[in-house]
């Protein structure tokens, strides 16, 4: 399996949108977008955010992220973080956010990275967590349907990254 990163680009578009299977799905990618995204809606996010990436495995899209706050030496935030339903628990993941993290030290000369991720969402919990991102705050949000749920706060442990960028012989790419 052969992964890569680029840019997104406007082909990409159409793609990206149909990775969503349902509204839960895609209130964790976009809590404020509509079932089932539009290029339009994914668009407009993508007009006020940065480093907008795309993960190609094996030269077909399957991953996407970005930055939702940049700031130069300060914090990078990592949002609208998707992998395609075909290539998740492939790796796809992992390497989209280690890409995201390189990208942040590279380009932004973050000293801080975070992402946000809601309690409903197990698989991307457990893969930050196991990244090296630890919690750091809960915020309450409703989902679509009015339930309670928890968006979860993390910031990148720094020493963490570096411990298994060792033990697993799995480079951070700008660490």
């Amino acid at each position: 399996m052969g992964l890569s990163h680029r840019p997104v680009a406007e082909k990409d578009i159409p793609l990206i949108c149909g990775f969503p299977r349902d509204e839960e799905e895609l209130f964790h990618l976009f809590p404020r977008a509509s079932y089932p995204l539009t290029p339009r809606q994914l668009l407009r996010a993508i007009e006020h955010r940065a480093d907008s990436t795309v993960v190609e495995r094996d030269g077909e899209v399957a991953g996407f992220a970005n930055f939702h706050r940049w700031e130069r030496h300060g914090c990078c935030s990592i949002g609208n973080v998707i992998v395609s339903p075909a290539a998740r628990r492939s790796g796809v993941g992992r390497y989209l956010i280690e890409t995201m993290i390189g990208l942040a030290v590279s380009r932004h000369g973050a000293s801080e990275v975070n992402v946000s991720c809601f309690n409903t969402n197990a698989a991307g919990l457990l893969l930050y967590t196991q990244l090296g991102f630890r919690p750091f705050g809960v915020e309450e949000r409703l989902d679509r349907r009015g339930n309670r749920v928890a968006l979860v706060h993390m910031r990148l442990d720094w020493t963490a990254a570096r411990v298994r960028q060792t033990d697993n012989n799995s480079p951070l790419p700008g660490i």
